[in-house]
């Protein structure tokens, strides 16, 4: 369903998707209510988009900005809106309108620095062009919010929030968390009473932190805030970890009713206990092609997403402020002997029900929170 309200803009007298007037209050408190809270929650998503453009992207006013949106889900629907409301001087394009040799011509006018955002209820196409890479590799700097449709209406304002974009927060303790990894000699993740051990140093450590200082690439896909890493020495994890969250057969963030306790040997998940039939499924299409090998460590640092607050999106989702690690060989960062970049099939994120996590001994991560 399409919620309208009023134009936020309301400059030209005309109605978008957003609009329908609303002749009294009186007679309709309940949908004058409801329209008060889109409202509302329309103003916050410009605001945080805002500083996403100003302290992110850095987009600058000499620029060229454009937008290309659909309106098939109620959250592509709200974002188009509300860079309307923050970028205003941006061109709009209707992806359901326009050709792709339209869009690809607009593109293709755009010059080094000007900003492309992807607002995508699921993934745009444009035949073969490979629409964010070949973007980077003109200059330009993009936003992408992709799978939108894949979010529940009761998800929207969590999605809004992970917007936020607070650079105090992102930009120390992101940085802060890379020097720790990058010279700690091991690792444990504490979960309900399970312990995972990580005895190995780590491959250098990525941020997606929305600082793009030194970067050939600005931007990418939004929310952001993550750092990640994985073991040199895949033989050095052993141990337990529960398990809350995980991405399932569908790209859902699937929650069972009690933590999913994983047994791991050497990077590789032999045993599983207190599953289910979701969660077998996903073992078992990983077994089916490959070893369910234990890979990415990933510490989310998105404080709007939590164990209690979620999106169904699990590459959404995996920015919550917590620990993720991957199943399945595949990672398009790191390569192992025996394990090429490009040639595993299977990263399935999952979710720790973490307590603390330890690195070198010391405390990063505890009471819900990044304690360096």
């Amino acid at each position: 369903m399409i919620m309208y309200l009023p134009n936020p803009a309301g400059s030209n007298g005309h109605y978008s998707r957003f609009e329908k007037p609303v002749k009294s209050c009186t007679k309709a408190q309940e949908t004058c209510s409801i329209l008060a809270k889109i409202m509302s929650l329309l103003q916050t998503a410009a605001d945080n988009l805002k500083n996403v453009l100003d302290q992110a992207i850095e987009h600058q006013p000499n620029k060229r900005a454009v937008i290309v949106f659909d309106t098939y889900s109620e959250l592509s629907t709200l974002l188009a809106e509300a860079y309307r409301l923050a970028l205003p001087e941006a061109m709009f394009i209707d992806f359901e309108t326009a050709t792709p040799e339209d869009i690809l011509k607009t593109f293709e006018e755009l010059g080094g620095g000007d900003l492309v955002v992807l607002v995508q209820s699921m993934s745009f196409r444009l035949n073969e062009f490979r629409i964010r890479v070949e973007l980077f590799k003109k200059g330009l700097k993009v936003i992408e919010h992709p799978h939108l449709a894949r979010m529940k209406s009761d998800e929207a304002a969590v999605y809004v929030d992970s917007l936020a974009y607070d650079s105090k927060y992102y930009r120390v303790i992101g940085p802060k968390l890379k020097a720790i990894i990058d010279k700690a000699q091991t690792a444990v993740v504490e979960s309900g009473g399970c312990t995972l051990r990580y005895e190995s140093t780590f491959e250098e450590t990525k941020l997606n932190i929305g600082d793009y200082t030194g970067m050939k690439n600005v931007g990418g896909q939004f929310p952001i805030g993550e750092v990640f890493t994985e073991p040199k020495n895949l033989d050095g994890v052993n141990g337990e970890v529960k398990i809350f969250a995980f991405g399932d057969t569908s790209f859902s963030v699937n929650v069972p009713d009690e933590p999913i306790t994983l047994i791991i040997e050497k990077a590789r998940v032999v045993g599983v206990k207190n599953s289910t039939p979701e969660f077998d499924k996903v073992i078992e299409q990983i077994k089916a092609d490959e070893e369910v090998w234990v890979r990415e460590l990933g510490f989310g640092m998105n404080k709007a997403f939590s164990r209690d607050r979620r999106v169904l999106d699990v590459g959404t989702y995996e920015r919550m402020c917590g620990i993720h690690i991957s199943l399945g060989a595949k990672h398009s960062i790191y390569a192992k002997p025996g394990l090429k970049r490009r040639e595993g099939r299977y990263h399935v994120d999952v979710f720790v029900k973490t307590d603390r996590v330890l690195l070198d001994d010391v405390a990063v991560y505890e009471h819900d929170n990044w304690v360096v």
